[in-house]
Parts: C-alpha cells; structure tokens; sequence
C-alpha cells in the first residue's frame, strides 16, 4: 500500500491507502477525524463532504489519491483557538441541527459559499445545497445560519 502527504487542516499528514481507497476512509479511519461521515457511500447526501482546494468535494467517492498536494479543510479544522468558525457559531445560535448527523455536510457547504460568495441571495444559498440531504426536516434553520453567518463573516476572509 503507498504512502500520500495529504495537507488536512493546515497540519502535514501522512497515510497509507490503497490508489482508489476513498479520502473519507483516509480521515476517518486512519486520520481519526469526526467531521465528516459516512451517509450514503455514493456522493448523494453531502454528509461527507470536506473542502478541497476550497470548493465542496464528497470525500466518500474522492480516491485519497486524487488529493495528494492539495489543501484539505474539514469540520475538526473549523474551529481556531477555541473560537467556533462564523458559519458553527450561526448553526448553533439558530439551532440548524436536530440529530446533527449531516451537519457536517451543510456547514462545510456554507463555508464554500460565503468564501467564494460573502453575501450570497437565497438563491444562491438553495443552490449550493443541492443535493445536501437531511431527513431532520432542519433546513429552514439551516437557511437562516448561513444568512446570519453571511452577515458576520468578514468578506474573503478564510477562519
């Protein structure tokens, strides 16, 4: 099995994986994260999604070897010196998440959206969660986090 230099949060990781073994098995198994989950297995949910390169990428479809050199965010990387990032904080102020299984797929969305997009219209929220499922029924609350996210984020600025 090869070795791959993975950059995950800012921080130089090594694993050992298979060439098509997926990225989030990488994090989860052998990197011992807790962002990202296992929902589907076929890119459908959004539940494992991680930013790479800081566009939204399903981690559960991704070969670790399809990373390698490239910038890898995740939920575990949100949060700096204990401050929850803008888009946590706006989760848990409007208590977006009922079971929170898929919370990771809609936070590390919205990151994606308001760094490439700081004050983004409703439209443009409901399209970058196509294809983000939650069967919680939280996406109301979901909606109203990444708005008043929107409204505390500094423009381009990367928590």
């Amino acid at each position: 099995m090869p070795n791959y230099s993975l950059n995950v949060d800012g921080t130089p990781q090594t694993v050992q994986a298979e060439v098509d073994e997926p990225l989030l098995y990488a994090l989860t198994d052998k990197l011992k994260l807790k962002g990202p989950k296992f929902g589907c297995g076929l890119a459908q949910c959004g539940t494992c999604t991680v930013l790479v390169d800081g566009k939204p990428v399903r981690s559960c479809v991704t070969p670790t070897s399809a990373v390698v050199g490239k910038p890898i965010r995740t939920l575990d990387g949100l949060a700096k010196n204990g401050q929850l990032h803008p888009v946590q904080e706006a989760f848990v102020h409007e208590q977006a998440a009922q079971c929170g299984y898929c919370s990771n797929g809609w936070i590390m969305n919205s990151v994606a959206l308001l760094e490439k997009t700081p004050k983004p219209t409703q439209a443009q929220i409901k399209q970058a969660f196509t294809n983000v499922q939650c069967r919680c029924g939280t996406q109301i609350a979901i909606m109203r986090a990444v708005k008043r996210a929107s409204d505390t984020m500094t423009p381009n600025a990367k928590a």
